[in-house]
């Protein structure tokens, strides 16, 4: 159940690890009071929004100064690349392989100036051409994505009226697991056929190398995230909607008595059936995929080739799993824990899968350079869960059935409730905090800090460009060796 007690019999959701986290808030439930909980769990949030502004800040400044500075790459890796304090074999071979996939991730960067050239040689026709193909084909992909929403919608809506309008409907032990899952399924099914499909797509738009990856991120975390937010939508939908409107209690309570363990539920479910693809699509479609290359020499196996270690896409899946995680942290606490065991194991099977199954991708990812990119697509995940989470905790009533917060309309009315029981002194400091002159104050020097780390890192990036001039100046004065003044 939902923080701490159980629904009442009979109700949708009485699963095992709901019990599990009824038995589990209730041995902690003398450690933690309730405000303490939506505090906590406000400065948690408050606390990966700076790491994450700090991290992408410190990516952003190195994504201006190394911009545009290949011959010092070249420079770097070539003459200050070595570490002389390896003493180890191993360590040093690491160290060969990593700089000698660094040089060919810099090549292959400098080979993309000829694609640059051709692109900016392009006629009025050509241009006029390729922008038609990429409308018809962008006007497709927001087709697919519009069908794969309304599949989840569909998805959702009839596993709610299978398992909690009209619990008549089941039939087996089988098919009502899959009607259960049936919107984990399309979602996860969604996100397996769209990033194969964008794949194919962005070699028809003919984009730069380095906008290609880019461009195809971007929809595939779109397509990921946004599935999240409709698979919430079509849940509230259900939840907020009764047949007199407007809800008596602010939901419908005869449908969902405790409605934090059906979202909880869905977060469940989201992620143990993204656990299961992720172990099921390693054991039996690459592995048996590797056996069938060694093993064979038909046409089919010259076809597939060995799999690739999409770098990109397996950070995408971390992504999305940790926004599950966030969302669902506050309506099942076993979440993340049961998520770091679920990434515990991950880690170990996507390692055995790259060492036996893949081989590097043919285009070189320089992973250091789109830090800044990972980074912000994380802030994104984190900003999308906040969202929903804020609006059920300011806007949708508690449950009256369940929860720590029966006694209160909404559950954010436990934190003034409890600052009032606090001293005068740390009232008042609660209060300022949380007032809209300390919000705008702190908003402008967040903004004047941002500036100031842009500004830096434009300085320094000045000052490069000026001690490049420099040694450029030295290179033409000096004689050549053997040469006089």
């Amino acid at each position: 159940s939902w923080l701490g007690r159980a629904p009442p019999a009979g109700a949708p959701g009485s699963t095992f690890l709901s019990t599990a986290t009824t038995y589990f808030l209730n041995g902690v439930e003398h450690f933690f009071s309730l405000s303490g909980g939506c505090c906590f769990f406000s400065w948690f949030k408050f606390y990966l929004y700076v790491f994450f502004f700090r991290r992408s800040a410190t990516g952003f400044k190195h994504n201006l100064i190394q911009d545009e500075d290949c011959f010092q790459s070249f420079c770097n890796k070539i003459f200050a690349g070595w570490d002389f304090c390896i003493t180890s074999e191993n360590a040093a071979k690491l160290k060969k392989k990593t700089l000698l996939y660094e040089l060919k991730v810099s090549l292959y960067i400098r080979s993309m100036i000829v694609k640059l050239q051709k692109i900016a040689e392009r006629t009025h026709k050509e241009k006029c051409r390729l922008y038609f193909i990429r409308l018809i084909l962008n006007l497709f992909v927001i087709g697919v994505l519009a069908a794969c929403f309304y599949c989840i919608y569909l998805a959702t809506i009839f596993s709610q009226k299978v398992f909690v309008v009209s619990p008549l409907l089941q039939v087996n032990f089988i098919v009502d697991l899959i009607f259960e899952y049936l919107p984990s399924i399309v979602i996860t099914f969604a996100n397996f056929i769209t990033p194969v499909l964008f794949s194919f797509i962005i070699n028809f738009e003919d984009y730069s190398p380095a906008f290609e990856i880019r461009f195809t991120l971007m929809r595939c975390v779109f397509m990921r995230l946004t599935s999240i937010v409709v698979l919430l939508f079509s849940v509230w939908s259900r939840i907020t909607k009764c047949k007199d409107d407007p809800c008596i209690c602010g939901y419908n309570h005869d449908l969902y008595p405790c409605w934090e363990t059906h979202v909880g539920q869905e977060m469940y479910k989201l992620t143990i059936f993204d656990f299961i693809v992720i172990i099921s699509v390693t054991i039996f479609v690459e592995f048996p995929r590797k056996l069938l290359l060694r093993y064979s020499n038909s046409a089919l196996a010259k076809w597939m080739s060995q799999q690739e270690f999409s770098i990109p896409q397996n950070v995408l899946e971390i992504v999305y799993g940790q926004t599950i995680c966030w969302i669902g942290t506050f309506y099942c606490p076993l979440l993340p824990a049961i998520c770091t065991l679920k990434y515990f194991f991950i880690f170990y099977i996507k390692k055995v899968s790259l060492i036996k199954n893949c081989r590097p991708a043919t285009r070189p990812f320089r992973a250091s350079s789109s830090n800044f990119f990972f980074l912000g697509v994380l802030l994104i995940g984190l900003s999308l869960a906040c969202v929903p989470v804020i609006a059920s905790i300011a806007q949708i009533n508690c449950s009256r059935a369940c929860g720590p917060f029966v006694n209160y309309e909404t559950s954010w009315d436990v934190v003034p409730d409890t600052v009032s029981q606090l001293p005068k002194g740390v009232e008042q400091l609660l209060w300022a905090l949380s007032s809209e002159a300390f919000a705008v104050s702190f908003f402008v020097i967040t903004c004047l800090a941002m500036f100031y780390v842009i500004a830096l890192a434009g300085a320094h990036k000045r000052v490069i460009n000026e001690l490049r001039h420099q040694l450029e100046m030295v290179g033409l004065i000096l004689p050549p060796k053997g040469g006089s003044m």
